[in-house]
């Protein structure tokens, strides 16, 4: 990855490679170039060695990339803490890490405890530190190996403590590769930086496939304001997770007029195969633009499951969003779905270099480039992790169609199986009660050894601000929610419900919960 930016910043020198809005800061990547070589001289000279880690706790901003790749040039570990994580959470952080240097912004500095603890006031005098240090600067990025450690991805764990994820530079070569073969990574494109930086998506996004591929980043600190940044940015990639394109979609249908509203329903028909008239595509291209969505090439969604209905969305306006699947123990790569021919429920085959197989009980088992060596300081772990002919467990259910289009169907541990012993995915469940209405934010099916599915339902504060009918809460089958509580709380990502990237923390939930899941099948023994 060193080579790759070297090599992005020689031949971009002019270019922006880093922004944030209305351009109140610019770096180009000869900037760039320039301030990864005086900051890792000021690294090395607070004593950072060749497989030493830099914990990083800092927001979507320039100066992360800055610090970030001034640390892997030194063939350093940097590794970044989600900014909800708690005193407790950071201090193991940095302790299992091994990481004696943190550098934070001002805010975050009376939660991490380290050796030496920097903030970005101080990125000056780290510099100033490197003046003179004895440091040859192009012979410690060139000693840096593909086998080499590039940086740690906390998992965040929905249980237990989080297991550090290793990402080797061949790792994240083999991902980014993979990804341009399928995608084509518009040379000098546009991205926005919005989610967080200790999560492998956004680590792979802005951090890692700018330097491969010469994308200009435009950094949004906070990701709830990411669509205001469409107008301005144009990007030509965009990936986000499902909560991100279900508030866009909510927000589309509550401000759009009549004619809006039956160009989408038509979109809607065609998609789904119905005959009916056309849909006007002056309307659907007028609603791209005011988006800023129009000059994209690819758009792509992840990290947890995705309702089809909101896929189907996309597609209608014109906007064909494609699922992808992978873990930060295959580097975020797995399956993805070509933006030719995407298949809508699906994660799409295999990526190129990416075998897959399934087990007899449908796990999905990975093998391939991409593949972590493993978790640090968790031989165990390890061991458990892979197969004894050295396939991954995923811990992810899932099954193949007559084209090799892999569906995800669930956890492997968090499959509910009720009282009559009938299997069901309870992230299913939950995606049809999101989908059935924008007042819904979160929602957490539970039925496990239990006679009938139930469900907590948190309100979504936009969505509850839009009247909206309810579509229904379930088919009358098994997996029909009989019973559900709606709770006077909003679940923040990072509290105590959601993990940072917006997956349910299912054994916390029903542990804090226990009362009123309780009273849900009393009323029914009543």
């Amino acid at each position: 990855m060193c080579e790759a930016f070297q090599a992005t910043a020689a031949e971009r020198p002019e270019e922006v490679a880093l922004r944030t809005k209305d351009d109140a800061a610019r770096v180009t990547w000869g900037a760039y170039a320039d301030r990864v070589r005086r900051l890792a001289a000021g690294l090395h000279a607070l004593g950072v060695r060749r497989g030493d880690t830099v914990a990083l706790m800092l927001t979507n901003r320039p100066e992360f990339h800055l610090v970030d790749t001034a640390a892997m040039h030194l063939g350093a570990v940097p590794f970044s803490m989600y900014n909800t994580s708690s005193p407790t959470q950071v201090e193991f952080f940095v302790r299992d890490s091994g990481a004696r240097l943190a550098i934070v912004e001002e805010g975050f500095r009376d939660r991490v405890a380290a050796e030496r603890v920097l903030t970005l006031e101080q990125l000056g005098e780290i510099e100033s530190a490197g003046e003179g240090a004895d440091l040859d600067f192009d012979a410690a990025w060139r000693g840096v190996e593909p086998g080499d450690l590039l940086t740690l991805i906390y998992t965040s764990g929905t249980t237990g403590d989080p297991k550090a994820v290793q990402i080797t530079h061949r790792n994240m070569i083999a991902a980014g590769t993979s990804y341009d073969e399928l995608i084509g990574f518009p040379r000098g494109g546009r991205i926005v930086s919005y989610l967080p930086m200790a999560h492998i998506a956004e680590r792979n996004c802005s951090q890692y496939y700018p330097m491969l591929f010469g994308l200009q980043v435009t950094c949004c600190p906070d990701a709830r304001q990411v669509a205001a940044y469409f107008p301005e940015v144009r990007p030509s990639w965009f990936f986000a997770v499902p909560r991100i394109f279900e508030k866009l979609q909510a927000a589309i249908l509550a401000g759009a007029d009549a004619a809006l509203h039956e160009a989408i329903d038509r979109g809607l028909a065609r998609v789904r195969g119905e005959d009916g008239p056309e849909p006007d595509e002056a309307q659907l291209a007028g609603l791209r633009e005011r988006l800023g969505l129009d000059h994209l090439e690819a758009l792509n969604v992840g990290a947890a499951p995705t309702p089809p209905e909101v896929i189907e969305f996309f597609h209608a306006i014109g906007l064909p969003l494609g699922e992808l699947w992978g873990m930060s123990e295959t580097t975020g790569l797995g399956a993805c779905n070509p933006p030719e021919r995407p298949r809508i429920g699906t994660v799409g085959p295999p990526a190129p270099g990416v075998e897959i197989r399934l087990a007899e009980d449908g796990e999905i088992e990975v093998r391939g480039g991409c593949v972590t060596p493993g978790y640090r300081n968790r031989p165990d772990l390890t061991a458990e992790a892979f197969t004894d002919d050295g396939w991954l467990r995923t811990g992810d259910v899932g099954s193949f169609d007559e084209d090799g289009y892999l569906s995800i169907v669930d956890r492997k541990k968090e499959l509910i199986i009720n009282a009559a012993g009938k299997n069901m995915s309870p992230s299913n469940i939950e995606s049809r009660l999101k989908a059935s209405s924008p007042l819904i934010g979160s929602a957490v099916a539970i039925g496990d050894r239990r006679p009938y599915n139930v469900a907590l339902v948190v309100l979504d504060p936009d969505g509850a601000a839009v009247f909206a009918r309810q579509a229904g809460l379930g088919e009358r089958s098994v997996e029909q929610i009989k019973r559900f509580r709606v709770l006077p709380t909003e679940w923040q990502p990072g509290g105590d419900e959601l993990t940072p990237t917006m997956k349910l923390k299912r054994k916390p939930i029903a542990e804090r919960y226990a009362a009123e899941i309780e009273e849900l099948y009393a009323k029914a023994r009543a």
